[in-house]
């Protein structure tokens, strides 16, 4: 009895070790990420967790032991059994081309009395009074907005300035004196040498008509309809840094996208030629100059799912990304995309991007039928309004989702258990929420961006 009495006071004070040598890595972690309220709620877990098992073994070591045993229960049920996800939560592929006019960035564009701007409202009348509030707001980056900040601003539109320049490198003439690949070798050498250039994580597929729109819509080519003979798509992505995306809405999340604009575009125009010198044709698709939908590309290329707030959620760094994307009629061994329902079903149950979102543009409800299938639609009219209220591409669900968390080991390890418990993601929603807010207030801006504004809701 005096044995058993005695090994069961170690494995409580070893349990009471446990618990409290993880919530002070977690408070350290949150400590780094600059986030107080989150680092005080895990240290004072970590001070107060311990305290029942010791308590519990001071009374009665029987009952301590059964606590002990159900601890262990419940951690292998939470992380190591499989529970099934929806497999039926959203449909996989889209039944229509997207006619790339119909977008907001492409509306944006359209010049008041123009050709192009009466025949779009022609068309589709009632879209009118929806553009008609944007056109009222001071628009992207412009005096007046929101967030105005001169200095960001100009660093932005300096970004988007550049990636115009690169918009007519997208595609050019091929070398007639093609080399003849291997196709697996090729494909190695520019995962590999993608990375090199700064992209975050790479895949290939196989192009289908529903990737490209059908028409264009933006440019000197507006309208004409989009043809193209390439077979496949190599996707990446760029990482869009926390600091910078942490203070959605205000300026620094412009600046940074339009960096991860440019260097996506960058690293796309520039395997593009790569390919085109050795013979083959390739299109480099940058932002303002696409023929294809990047989302589905990248998706289908393995790179992520589409969440509910139509972006590509990918498993370490979430919408926290931009994407680039190379066409080309060179035959490449593609990547098999596997559905990943726990991220889907996560977003089903999390909702924490319709929470704070400001202009209440996503949808709370599960997905839905829309044009013939199943899933999420935010509406782009009011999200777009917001943009040209705020001077800023808004971002505030970006910085919010639970998996645009940093890529370190506490958040892996909760990702993990996301991905292989539905039982884990039921309680990570209700983590996420503790730590970090039901609807948490953005951030400051870096220091080193002159002229920070006041965190705002």
């Amino acid at each position: 009895m005096n044995n058993i009495y005695f090994y069961s006071l170690q494995i409580c004070l070893l349990v009471a070790l446990l618990f409290f040598l993880i919530f002070v890595y977690s408070s350290f972690v949150f400590i780094y990420e600059k986030e107080k309220k989150a680092a005080f709620k895990a240290f004072l877990i970590a001070l107060l967790l311990p305290l029942p098992y010791l308590f519990t073994w001071y009374y009665s070591w029987e009952i301590a032991a059964f606590i002990f045993v159900a601890d262990l229960f419940l951690t292998f049920c939470l992380f190591l059994i499989p529970f099934s996800s929806n497999k039926n939560s959203t449909d996989n592929y889209p039944l229509h081309k997207i006619d790339e006019r119909n977008i907001m960035f492409s509306r944006s564009e359209l010049i008041e009395g123009s050709d192009n701007f009466n025949k779009y409202y022609q068309k589709y009348p009632d879209k009118k009074p929806l553009d008609d509030k944007f056109r009222k707001e001071p628009g992207l980056t412009a005096k007046g907005s929101l967030f105005y900040n001169r200095i960001a601003y100009a660093a932005a539109n300096s970004s988007f300035f550049t990636i115009d320049k690169l918009r007519t490198a997208v595609d050019g003439e091929i070398n007639p004196d093609k080399e003849q690949l291997d196709p697996a070798e090729i494909a190695k050498f520019l995962k590999a040498w993608s990375k090199k250039l700064g992209a975050l994580n790479i895949g290939i597929t196989k192009l289908s008509d529903y990737h490209f729109y059908s028409h264009k819509g933006r440019g000197k080519d507006y309208s004409k309809e989009i043809k193209s003979t390439h077979t496949h798509a190599i996707a990446f992505t760029v990482e869009m840094t926390h600091e910078m995306v942490r203070a959605a809405p205000q300026a620094s999340i412009v600046m940074e996208s339009g960096q991860q604009y440019l260097d996506a575009g960058r690293i796309a125009v520039q395997m593009a030629h790569f390919l085109r010198s050795l013979g083959y044709s390739a299109r480099a698709h940058v932002d303002g100059n696409y023929e294809v939908i990047c989302p589905l590309v990248a998706r289908d290329s393995g790179l992520g799912e589409i969440g509910r707030m139509g972006l590509l959620m990918t498993p370490k760094q979430g919408p926290r990304v931009r994407l680039g994307v190379i066409t080309t009629d060179l035959n490449l061994p593609a990547d098999k995309w596997e559905k990943d329902n726990s991220l889907i079903d996560f977003c089903n149950r999390c909702k924490k991007c319709a929470r704070v979102c400001p202009s209440q543009s996503i949808s709370f409800d599960e997905p839905k039928l829309v044009d013939g299938i199943k899933r999420w639609q935010i509406n782009s009219e009011s999200c777009f309004t917001y943009w040209c209220k705020s001077g800023t591409d808004c971002g505030r669900c970006m910085a919010t989702c639970p998996y645009s968390h940093p890529d370190n080991f506490l958040h892996n390890c909760i990702r993990w258990g996301i991905k292989h418990s539905s039982l884990f993601r039921i309680l990570a929603v209700y983590l996420d929420d503790f730590f970090y807010g039901n609807k948490p207030k953005p951030k400051k801006m870096p220091q080193w961006i002159p002229g920070n504004k006041k965190t705002q809701e």
